[in-house]
């Protein structure tokens, strides 16, 4: 191409970069820009100021420079584009969901102490480096709030190496812990529970090498699930932003209506076994199986609010997957696993005699490898949803529904 010719970009990559027509990777490019080798981007009209000082350095967003039908679009194309590749076509694709600015409630930080200060915030995108961070974006309030007063706590009690910290908010504000961060002597100690006390903390964790320690707790750490009040352990895994959340647990509740008789594998601290069972009048009974211990425990002593509709399960699904002889006690199944997938799960439904599955992913790749084994036992994809909570990122999610 000579250096003065002008190519359109037409598609965003997986990571991120625009695309042109002759298929050159382009950074910092969207659909509707002109590239060139000699002048470089030529921004269109989908081409927007980013909302963020740190962004291209900050390693947490890709797409801040993208409008909204671009990010919509992008969303959409990342699910569609992995079933397509495992040959399937959803019957029916609904609107995709993408999570608006300053909602994101969980999200893990880097510290360092420096020779007169310290920085906080995330990696630059293939680096160790920290950015940091005066604003952010994309996380809720509450966090943002926090980034300098742990830049100072860090500082003045923090070691000479990095430091991770884990922000989520809960029902009683937000839920800190500190990994790396080694109370060294009493005003390492005083220090934290000082922070802890000024800035309202629902928590306080720290880990010196032996796993997370509870320094500050004024009253037990929860996360409400559909009404239901459950404890929060460290480091548990949550869904980023309520609203996404919502979204998926109403498609849930609506595809498995009249399934009398539910499993939820995978199920965490019961997201959407919660949802399903409910606490007022209803038959429907949920089984939800979990095998991170502390999860399971925190869903079985909140389960005795369901009038025990939902009955927690402890159960590692990888290693000891449901076999069709138990799943064909079940009218449908509810299924949420981690990024990797459920490659063995998926295997032994595919040879029950369940019809009605709702897949939640985090990974459309590894969701398209497990929805192929279900199509080649007879499933049909019914019901796609995409969904962008973690907004400006190429971290896509969705939620499924498959019928045979």
């Amino acid at each position: 191409m000579p250096l003065s010719e002008h190519e359109p970009i037409v598609r965003i990559a997986a990571k991120g970069d625009g695309v042109t027509t002759s298929g050159r990777h382009v950074a910092g490019a969207v659909p509707g820009d002109l590239y060139s080798q000699e002048h470089g981007v030529e921004p269109g009209t989908h081409h927007v100021e980013p909302p963020c000082r740190h962004f291209t350095r900050c390693g947490g967003c890709q797409l801040q420079h993208a409008d909204e039908e671009v990010l919509r679009k992008f969303v959409i194309d990342r699910v569609v584009n992995a079933a397509a590749g495992q040959g399937l076509e959803p019957g029916n694709l609904l609107p995709a969901h993408l999570s608006p600015p300053h909602v994101r409630r969980r999200a893990t930080l880097h510290g360092l102490r420096t020779q007169k200060s310290a920085v906080l915030g995330f990696r630059e995108g293939g680096s160790h480096r920290i950015v940091d961070l005066a604003e952010c974006p994309v996380s809720h309030p509450a966090i943002v709030g926090l980034f300098q007063p742990l830049r100072e706590l860090l500082a003045t009690h923090g070691p000479r190496g990095n430091v991770d910290i884990a922000l989520t908010v809960c029902d009683q504000g937000v839920d800190a812990g500190l990994v790396h961060f080694p109370l060294e002597d009493l005003a390492a100690t005083e220090g934290a529970l000082d922070f802890a006390r000024d800035h309202g903390l629902a928590r306080l964790t720290i880990d010196q090498g032996y796993g997370a320690e509870t320094v500050w707790e004024p009253e037990p750490a929860t996360v409400t699930l559909s009404g239901v009040p459950v404890g929060l352990p460290p480091g548990a895994f949550l869904q980023a932003t309520r609203d996404a959340e919502a979204v998926m647990i109403a498609d849930a509740r609506e595809w498995l209506g009249g399934s009398p008789i539910v499993a939820d594998l995978f199920a965490g601290l019961g997201t959407f076994a919660f949802a399903l069972a409910g606490t007022g009048p209803s038959t429907r009974k949920v089984l939800a199986v979990e095998a991170e211990c502390a999860a399971h425990l925190s869903s079985k002593v909140a389960s005795t609010r369901t009038a025990g509709k939902m009955i927690a399960l402890h159960r590692d699904l990888f290693r000891n997957p449901l076999q069709p002889a138990e799943l064909d006690r079940f009218d449908a199944v509810i299924i949420d696993p981690p990024r990797a997938g459920a490659k063995a799960q998926i295997a032994q439904i595919a040879e029950s005699t369940l019809s009605r599955i709702v897949y939640v992913s985090c990974n459309p790749s590894s969701w398209a490898r497990d929805a192929a084994t279900l199509g080649a036992a007879g499933f049909k994809l019914e019901q796609l949803r995409p969904v962008g909570q973690f907004r400006w990122s190429t971290h896509v999610e969705l939620v499924s529904l498959f019928t045979r």
